[in-house]
């Protein structure tokens, strides 16, 4: 059986995504971006990073529905053109006066091709909801849900919103959380450094880890806003996947895509010793086996069987011994 059959059981059916969701909102910035998606899919060979185009704050005032209308044809388009193109939108907040609108147009038109629609500002389960009958309604009905949470109360409620079967991610809306506390916060809690060492920020983040880890969901990280600081990027990234438990993090900037791969991959070291492991363990039909020392059993499979997915989901090049699991996990539901 496949790996993933065998060691996941009840996890079997969490959420697998690219390490990277990039944000876009202008027009001439979101082709490229979809060009850039194009490039980087051939060059690692699979797509690293979704491409999420921007109705909240991508739309003109009093151009809501124009935009709406682009973004539609920007991800027909792309997908027409490359059938594995992972393109998403972000459409306005629930309670904006343009959210039904951008639904409708949206979904009604390529929810079949997209592969989430991102709601902000997501504040209660109700919000969630709200959403989801909003896409059934314009007939996206496998349309899964990405949820932006901004506030300390949506914070409070992150583990209800997680458990949604519709909602697929949760990312933490950094920005608004700061600003949410009325200066409570230093403006320092909203840079690359600072957002680590806040008590309140920290504790929001460890919140929405938690709870996306709790119900199999994919927690998202915040952006860095230093996008010209190649370094803060890679560092942030790190602390995220490393120290705070996400397994995905925002891109507003080109330049930050790569070094989110690269800070978020397995290093070459552990992608050897896991490959080692599950190909012994394999060979051993999923039994306990001895390696350089230590005892391993199913535990210690499916931590290192999830390290080889995060490998192949940011193109690190994999053993040869391990490249047959995901050329025959293409027809294995997860």
């Amino acid at each position: 059986m496949h790996p993933r059959e065998v060691l996941l059981g009840a996890q079997a059916g969490s959420v697998q995504l690219p390490v990277c969701d990039h944000y876009s909102g202008v027009e001439a910035r979101m082709r490229k971006s979809l060009q850039l998606q194009a490039e980087m899919t051939q060059e690692y060979g699979t797509c690293v990073f979704d491409v999420t185009l921007d109705c909240e704050d991508g739309a003109p005032v009093g151009g809501e529905a124009e935009h709406a209308a682009l973004v539609t044809e920007l991800a027909l388009a792309a997908t027409d053109k490359h059938s594995d193109a992972r393109v998403a939108v972000r459409v306005h907040p629930v309670d904006h006066p343009h959210f039904d609108a951008d639904v409708a147009q949206i979904a009604g038109r390529a929810g079949h091709r997209l592969v989430h629609i991102m709601v902000p500002k997501v504040e209660s389960l109700q919000d969630v909801e709200r959403a989801a009958a909003a896409l059934d309604a314009a007939g996206a009905h496998a349309l899964p849900l990405q949820v932006l949470i901004e506030s300390p109360a949506a914070v409070h409620r992150a583990f209800d919103i997680a458990a949604h079967p519709r909602v697929q991610s949760l990312s933490f809306g950094l920005m608004d959380f700061v600003s949410a506390h009325g200066g409570a916060i230093p403006s320092d809690g909203m840079a690359a450094a600072g957002q680590f060492t806040h008590p309140l920020v920290v504790r929001a983040k460890l919140d929405i880890a938690s709870a996306c880890h709790a119900h199999g969901k994919v927690p998202s990280h915040c952006v860095v806003t230093e996008f010209s600081n190649v370094d803060a990027i890679r560092e942030a990234a790190r602390k995220a996947a490393r120290e705070f438990g996400f397994t995905r993090m925002w891109s507003i900037h080109p330049a930050q895509i790569r070094p989110i791969l690269e800070a978020m991959a397995p290093t070459e070291a552990e992608i050897e010793r896991a490959s080692e492991i599950i190909v012994a363990a394999h060979a051993a039909q999923w039994a306990p086996i001895s390696h350089a020392g230590q005892l391993h059993d199913r535990a210690s499979y499916r931590f290192f069987w999830q390290l080889l997915e995060r490998a192949h989901q940011t193109g690190c090049a994999l053993p040869l011994a391990t490249q047959g699991f995901f050329a025959a996990s293409a027809a294995v539901s997860i």
